[in-house]
């Protein structure tokens, strides 16, 4: 049985009961989950389970597994998961920040390479291939960014196929992404951001985002 992922269906969740379905020495597996394991750039949740801590959260497939610090659950033990909130949604409001940014860039540069991205619950990153100073373009990302976010639009996100766990998200005349994270609702949940720049050389640069408030919800 694959792990059910309460985690798209319902990315404000913080807390659940679920069930463990498999036991590995420190390593188990759940019937249900609303903790988030690394991919496509975005980082593993923090948090724990049946009270403890998550050490490490791996997708194989559709399967995620967890290891976790000294435990001893059996196979059909209920546990409650729990993340840690402050930072899932500093990830997601990172994650769509970052998303933003891209689209932009993609639409207002000619479509560069990105060669990379990476999101935490402290920063995002984008890195391109690009000849130049990337922070050129700044001034006029921030202008358009900043429209999205105070214009607090809706934002869609569902399967383009179940079977696969192939997802998107959307943001009506604005962009249609293929993407598996763990998104907000609205951008105006965003708030403010900053943008900044960092040469790796080679042809090649880095935007990195930051919020500027850390409040959460």
């Amino acid at each position: 049985m694959v792990v059910k992922k309460i985690f798209w269906e319902d990315p404000y969740l913080k807390q659940i009961e679920s069930k463990i379905t498999g036991v590995s020495g420190d390593v188990v597996t759940l019937d249900k989950t609303i903790f988030y394991a690394f991919t496509g750039g975005q980082s593993s949740d923090f948090g724990t389970i049946g009270g403890c801590e998550v050490i490490e959260a791996k997708k194989f497939g559709n399967e995620i597994i967890y290891t976790l610090t000294n435990h001893h659950f059996n196979v059909g033990d209920n546990v409650l998961v729990d993340i840690n909130w402050e930072k899932r949604y500093n990830i997601m409001k990172l994650h769509f920040a970052a998303e933003i940014i891209l689209e932009l860039v993609y639409k207002n540069f000619n479509g560069p390479e990105k060669i990379g991205a990476n999101i935490t619950y402290e920063k995002a990153r984008l890195d391109f291939k690009w000849h130049g100073n990337i922070s050129d373009t700044f001034d006029l990302l921030m202008e358009k960014a900043k429209e999205i976010i105070v214009l607090d639009l809706p934002i869609k996100s569902d399967f383009s196929d179940r079977e696969k766990e192939l997802r998107y998200w959307q943001i009506e005349n604005f962009a249609k992404v293929a993407c598996g994270g763990t998104h907000i609702k609205r951008t105006g949940e965003i708030g403010e951001i900053m943008l900044k720049r960092k040469s790796l050389g080679s042809g090649k640069e880095r935007i990195e985002i930051y919020l500027l408030s850390l409040s959460f919800k």
